[in-house]
């Protein structure tokens, strides 16, 4: 027993390390402060209606009226029964966030390298190499968390492929299936599909491996219990997963029915997203130097350039005080990539690059093609719209073409460039190495890193410095700033560059100082922390510190009303409210909007409000039930203004329909509709053998009331001397939502291109629509079975272990 003490306490120290370093990094969590993330603002105020009702209720409503009308909200934080990796992922998730997600990049990513078979110390400063990469920081600081989360588990998939693959079946078994689970938790299904390229390339390279050495029986065994492992994960995840997947087919992922777009041209019709939004954020070729120079193209959109600064004295010229100016500076255009907006540059680091290289004339065999492979992928398919390889995966790959930012792919490289690097590292100080070989390594490594560095500053002049929209700084401001933020971004270029040139040189220099004996390997362990750390986290500083952090108060309750809020919360009945003076959540924060913030609208609602909401068609408002429209005053302040609509209310009956053949009629028919007597009924789609009335009889006596109105559940009271046909204003959605009159299950359809719509029976009756969806039950049910069969595998493993090690002992 005190033999395994000491074999696993250096692990424990490294794991208590990981703790504080964590904290440390982000310390004022430590005084109760949280970080500013905008999408989780964002996030918050999509999520508030059913964070609201499980705190009232104790209940999961898994439909919320807040946001675009009303989706469900499985993209929204749901919670699911017998969701037992979730508990596990949470016990992981110990620390305040984000200090979680970066201890869980350290431990993955830790576990993974000594799977690898790296000793300890290295294998912690490859840890911290890989959690400080700049991109995993910065998606931390604007609140990527899905993100962020699913990056973490990647090592740890990685590490049971692995082990699977070297024989340790029952432990490669069980760390698979776990680390699979818990990447799904994550429910960023980019992230891992990006993570599938990778094992496929792991994969080949451990088939060709096997194929040499004869060992295919062992390869197809080991492939075998991956596919296990990953079917008891998704098992795992199965309520998620399928709710998700149901969603997807509804939701703007999926394959459009129009062949239009809102201006009338037509469009082309694909499986998912369109290319042009696909690769809205495409990696600039050049822009792939940032990878090792941080600011080579500018640094982020906006960047702090001081007050030795070109825009500095810009604005001292125009007349501002040293405050003002040095306030201005603050948030200088620097960025002259292609990309829309960039946050910051995905810095991996000048240090690691250099030992990447290094490790490329040193390390041989499947571990550097498959990651040198990886790499390169990853590499090419971030430069979207920029190189033809992106075209052909969306074109040819499944699933390829339901994921936008496709820059974003570069996480795997984030991933294999540390690993082969401190892989360098670790055959460095291996005393059984040709001391020749390395000393040849680092001549190379050096060569072409540091000589990389020389050629940007001798050819520094051969680069413009223009960026996108520096046509509209000229309209704005004049040539002169032009001027002062291209010489700004010359500047920033050239400190950037001998910054990396340095690095490079002492990076070079520590190997080379321990080949000739003159440094102990603790030593040179020592000096490498110290460059990657310094490297890594000053840039890292630069864009996420302690300065984003506020008061707790302020992230959890990120909105405080408007004067126009509070007149519309007086209202107590049931309506929503378009908000034309700010976008986002903010508005479904308070009340049941018309907008909101979410990457995976339902397609038809959000075709919809580009048609219709976004030119404020008033029929399309009034059937919305839209009582309220926030505008600016004179002043700009917000006012909650009721003349502009005449909303229809809850639901009332039709006089008759106007019925259409395709989603292009339907969704036009809407154009100039009253909306209160007559409504659209596609016959070919939505009709369901309804047997519906092409006209309706209406006295003015008829009636529709709200009698309940919760998020899963509305419920009617009708009244109509003649048999009659009902719209209500609510978002049309049959995975889910149950109709019944009178206790009885009811069918209705789907008009008006997004509403429900129902043939009721003459005289009084209950209609109540509840939000019943199926696949949390059936989900929920195989989480369960699912969560019994692991912890038997594990317990079963476990014994197995056990009783044959006690065989060898004896």
């Amino acid at each position: 027993m005190q033999f395994s003490f000491k074999k696993f306490l250096p692990h424990i120290l490294v794991l208590v390390g990981f703790v504080i370093i964590s904290l440390a990094y982000f310390s004022p969590v430590l005084q109760g402060k949280q970080i500013f993330q905008s999408d989780i603002k964002q996030y918050i105020g999509m999520s508030k209606q059913q964070t609201d009702f499980r705190e009232a209720t104790g209940e999961e409503t898994y439909w919320t009226n807040s946001a675009f009308g009303g989706m469900p909200t499985y993209q929204l934080g749901a919670k699911y029964p017998n969701n037992f990796i979730k508990e596990l992922d949470l016990s992981l998730r110990f620390l305040p966030r984000p200090a979680d997600y970066l201890f869980l990049y350290f431990i993955g990513f830790y576990i993974l390298l000594l799977v690898l078979k790296v000793d300890f110390k290295l294998a912690a400063l490859g840890a911290l190499t890989f959690g400080f990469s700049t991109y995993l920081i910065i998606i931390l600081g604007v609140g990527h968390n899905a993100k962020a989360h699913a990056i973490a588990y990647m090592p740890l998939v990685l590490s049971g492929i692995i082990l699977t693959f070297r024989q340790y079946y029952v432990f490669g078994f069980l760390l698979t299936a776990v680390a699979m689970g818990l990447e799904l938790v994550a429910n960023h299904f980019q992230m891992t599909y990006y993570l599938m390229f990778l094992v496929v390339i792991l994969g080949i390279a451990y088939f060709i491996d096997a194929y040499k050495k004869a060992l295919l029986p062992h390869y197809f065994k080991s492939v075998g219990l991956l596919v296990l492992a990953v079917v008891l994960a998704i098992g795992l995840n199965a309520t998620n997963i399928m709710a998700t997947q149901e969603y997807a087919k509804e939701s703007t992922r999926s394959k459009s029915e129009l062949t239009i777009n809102a201006e009338g041209a037509p469009v082309e019709v694909t499986s998912g997203l369109s290319k042009e939004y696909i690769t809205e954020y495409s990696y600039g070729i050049l822009e792939s130097l940032n990878l090792f120079v941080p600011r080579i193209l500018g640094g982020g959109s906006y960047e702090d350039v001081g007050k030795n600064s070109a825009s500095y004295d810009f604005f001292i010229r125009l007349g501002a005080t040293p405050l003002q100016a040095l306030e201005q500076t603050k948030q200088i255009p620097t960025y002259w990539g292609d990309q829309t907006i960039v946050e910051a540059p995905a810095y991996v680091g000048a240090v690691i690059i250099f030992l990447f290289v290094f490790a490329l004339f040193l390390v041989k065999g499947r571990l550097k093609w498959w990651l040198v492979g990886g790499t390169l992928l990853s590499l090419l398919l971030s430069y979207g719209k920029n190189f033809f390889l992106t075209d052909l995966f969306i074109d040819y790959v499944p699933l390829y073409n339901k994921f936008r930012a496709v820059s974003s792919i570069q996480v795997i490289l984030e991933l294999c460039i540390p690993i082969l690097g401190i892989f360098g590292l670790s055959r460095l100080f291996n005393e059984f190495e040709d001391d020749d070989q390395k000393l040849k390594a680092l001549k190379y490594s050096a060569a072409i890193t540091a000589g990389l560095a020389v050629l940007l500053l001798l050819f520094k002049s051969t680069f413009d410095f223009a960026g996108a929209h520096d046509g509209m700084y000229r309209q704005n401001y004049g040539q002169q700033f032009i001027d002062a933020i291209r010489t700004d971004r010359k500047m920033l270029f050239s400190k950037d560059v001998w910054r990396t040139l340095i690095l490079v040189v002492l990076s070079a220099g520590v190997i080379f100082m321990y080949l000739k004996k003159k440094l102990s390997q603790t030593l040179a362990v020592v000096a490498f922390a110290g460059l990657l750390l310094f490297d890594l986290i000053s840039v890292d500083k630069r864009y996420v510190n302690n300065s984003d952090f506020i008061p707790s108060i302020q992230v959890n309750k990120p909105y405080q009303k408007s004067a126009a809020d509070k007149e519309i919360l007086k209202d107590t009945t049931h309506f929503r409210v378009f908000d034309v003076t700010s976008g986002g959540a903010r508005a479904s924060y308070f009340h049941n909007s018309l907008s909101g913030y979410h990457a995976a609208k339902l397609k038809r609602y959000d075709e919809l409000f580009d048609f219709h909401i976004a030119k404020n068609n008033l029929d399309v408002l009034n059937m919305l039930n839209t009582k309220y429209v926030i505008i600016e005053d004179e002043q700009g302040r917000p006012l909650a203004e009721t003349r502009y609509t005449q909303p229809n209310g809850n639901a009332w009956f039709i006089e008759k329909f106007k019925p259409v053949e395709t989603a292009n009629d339907e969704i036009l028919a809407l154009d100039s509709l009253d909306t209160k007597r007559i409504a659209v009924l596609n016959v070919k789609n939505d009709a369901n053998d309804l047997n519906v009335s092409s006209t309706y009889k209406l006295d003015g006596t008829e009636s529709i009331k709200v009698l309940t109105y919760k998020p899963n559940y509305i419920k009617y009271q009708s009244n109509n001397n003649k048999d009659g046909f009902a719209v209500f204003s609510e978002i049309f959605y049959s995975n889910g939502w149950q109709a019944y009159i009178d206790g009885e299950k009811t069918d209705y359809t789907r008009v008006n291109y997004v509403l429900r719509g129902m043939q009721i029976p003459s005289g009084k009756h209950i209609i109540e629509f509840k939000f019943e969806p199926k696949v949390i039950k059936t989900g929920s049910s195989i989480a369960l079975a699912s969560s019994i069969v692991f912890v038997l595998l594990l317990l079963g493993g476990l014994f197995y272990q056990f009783k044959n090690s006690s065989k060898l002992g004896a």
